[in-house]
């Protein structure tokens, strides 16, 4: 069984998605995107600045645009038996997997990137990668902290990024260090993703998410907050709202996916972060990245 997987924020390069203009009906997907969003991101994809990629409103649409566009461009080869995705990479999954429509969903993560970007000028936050301890001592120790800091992305066995306000974010560095962790290493991010401070964004793409029309998808989705298969409607709904203020459970997600039978990984979209994490799950596992007919 093949299982697709999608990036999310920090895959984006210069570049991205240039080979891909050449396919005609990618050149009219993007020139759609440029349209719905009000500027040209094709031209910040192909030749912007890592500055340029890096602002709020062109990284998630890019990342997104990227992945859907190839996923599309994939013709009959694209026959996914279940899918997931890393947080937005959520979102590209679903267009993928023909539950939303390409211009829903690209409208969907951009009110995504606004309400998150209006949070995290709300509270100064940040989020930090543990590696080297085991999920349960993370959660101990995040738990018994006078300030908010949770496990936010649950990356693979002994990689996790905890997520919360900069003080309870470097109480728990340096509480965590103490623990045996191998590093505790501040990232470059303009907030408290997948945390309790992500409450306004999540409040505000709630009505989104409600008033978009989403269909049962061609195959399961494993979805962050609950990385079981699933296609009906509503719950993949109550999921993505969830998603903002809740943990990527991706270990569980590519676990839970081998369980029911996967037996190769493609990714779709830039980079090749997803294929790593995969291999630190299950080191035998295929991996590959997608590529255009």
């Amino acid at each position: 069984m093949k299982a697709y997987v999608f990036p999310g924020q920090g895959a984006q390069f210069s570049g991205m998605g240039k080979e891909l203009y050449e396919n005609e009906q990618a050149k009219t997907l993007f020139e759609k995107a440029n349209e719905i969003i009000g500027f040209r991101i094709s031209d910040i994809m192909f030749s912007g600045s890592d500055e340029e990629l890096k602002e709020t409103k062109v990284t998630q649409p890019a990342i997104f645009l990227h992945s859907v566009i190839l996923a599309k461009t994939l013709g009959e080869g694209f026959k996914p038996d279940m899918v997931a995705g890393h947080s937005l990479g959520e979102f590209s999954a679903l267009v993928a997997a023909s539950a939303l429509s390409f211009e829903d969903g690209l409208k969907l993560v951009i009110a995504r990137a606004n309400a998150m970007q209006k949070a995290c000028e709300l509270q100064p936050s940040t989020m930090a990668a543990i590696l080297g301890l085991a999920d349960e001592v993370v959660e101990n120790i995040c738990n018994d902290i006078d300030e908010v800091v949770v496990a936010a992305n649950y990356n693979c066995p002994g990689q996790i990024v905890i997520s919360g306000s900069i003080e309870g974010v470097d109480i728990a560095c340096q509480k965590l260090t103490e623990a045996g962790a191998k590093r505790a290493l501040k990232l470059n991010v303009g907030g408290a993703f997948h945390s309790p401070l992500m409450e306004p964004a999540r409040i505000e793409l709630k009505e989104a998410i409600e008033n978009v029309t989403i269909l049962p998808p061609v195959c399961p989705i494993y979805q962050n907050v609950d990385p079981t298969p699933n296609t009906d409607p509503q719950k993949i709904k109550s999921n993505l709202i969830t998603q903002l203020t809740g943990a990527v459970k991706w270990t569980q997600t590519i676990e839970r996916m081998i369980a029911d039978g996967a037996t190769e990984f493609v990714e779709v979209g830039p980079g090749n972060v997803l294929q790593g994490l995969v291999k630190k799950v299950n080191r035998a596992m295929p991996t590959s990245s997608a590529t255009t007919i």
